[in-house]
């Protein structure tokens, strides 16, 4: 009995067909490159990342663009971008936006400060007692629970239509996210590491100044970026308290006229203004956190 045998191939082994090719050819199928999702990821990293950032609202503003050309957007209901970009020029122009801003500014500024103390100091108080726990919590959860917009009628009848109620309307919801988040950072605080800095021979300031207040320190940050936001939403409240000036008096005036350009004008210097400030914050928060690792995404 003979066995035939298949010829060898190039290699020793039988020549069989490869899979995909037809019989008696030798010509491999093209492959498609296969590019692995990190090297995509690196790819979309290569961009700048403030033009990833402003892909978004420039997409925004030209759909709007496009909605107010068409007529879909009727300038009573809400002007255009080139009309509000023309209203915005004309109050730069003539002084009138500079001027509110640095009122708004102020204002801003003055309740920030009365507040961040205020808050500061009642956090550390009932943080870092249980006396002064038991004595300030409860109060300050207490009034917490009171939406402090409705508290304008008291305010006005206390302080006064002047700047007094704008500025403690303003510090007063600043007070409210310092404290919350300064206190929960200094109860946050690892026991082990006040048993560390005791066993170091650190006495009761020494384990605050070195322990205990930096490690609330990333609660009172963003506490304040909290308080910030709160801020300028309290100062829209804030300046419709018989202002005579501010960006809120624009506001307003512009209402009673029916100029959706000015009122834009002003929400968008509101939205320019808090986000100038996030960034400080922000800033200030990486250079005084730089000890802390922490994920910054992929």
């Amino acid at each position: 009995m003979t066995i035939s045998h298949a010829p060898p191939g190039p290699t020793g082994l039988s020549a069989a067909p490869e899979k995909g090719l037809a019989p008696g050819s030798r010509t491999p199928p093209a492959l498609e490159p296969i590019v692995p999702a990190s090297v995509r990821r690196a790819r979309l990293r290569s961009v700048p990342r403030w033009v990833r950032r402003t892909v978004g609202p420039l997409l925004l503003l030209a759909l709007w663009q496009v909605f107010s050309a068409t007529g879909v957007l009727h300038p009573d209901v809400l002007a255009s971008p080139g009309t509000i970009g023309r209203a915005g020029g004309d109050l730069i122009a003539d002084g009138t936006l500079p001027a509110a801003m640095g009122v708004s500014l102020q204002r801003v500024a003055v309740g920030l400060v009365l507040g961040g103390v205020v808050g500061t100091v009642l956090a550390l108080v009932s943080g870092l007692s249980r006396l002064g726990e038991d004595l300030v919590d409860a109060t300050v959860q207490m009034l917490r629970t009171v939406p402090w917009v409705g508290l304008i009628p008291l305010f006005i009848i206390w302080l006064g239509i002047g700047e007094a109620p704008k500025v403690a309307l303003i510090a007063l919801g600043v007070a409210f996210h310092l404290y919350l988040n300064v206190y929960a950072g200094i109860r946050g605080v690892d026991a082990q590491l006040i048993e560390a800095g005791e066993s170091l021979g650190l006495n009761r300031w020494g384990l605050i100044r070195h322990v205990v207040l930096p490690g609330a320190l990333p609660g009172a940050m963003t506490g304040l970026r909290y308080s910030l936001a709160t801020a300028w939403l309290a100062l829209v409240f804030g300046e419709s308290i018989n202002a005579d000036a501010g960006i809120g008096f624009l506001m307003n005036q512009a209402r009673e006229f029916f100029r959706t350009d000015v009122i834009v004008v002003c929400l968008v210097v509101y939205a320019f203004l808090g986000l100038t400030a996030d960034v400080i914050v922000r800033t200030l928060e990486r250079l005084l956190l730089q000890w802390r690792p922490t994920f910054t995404g992929q």
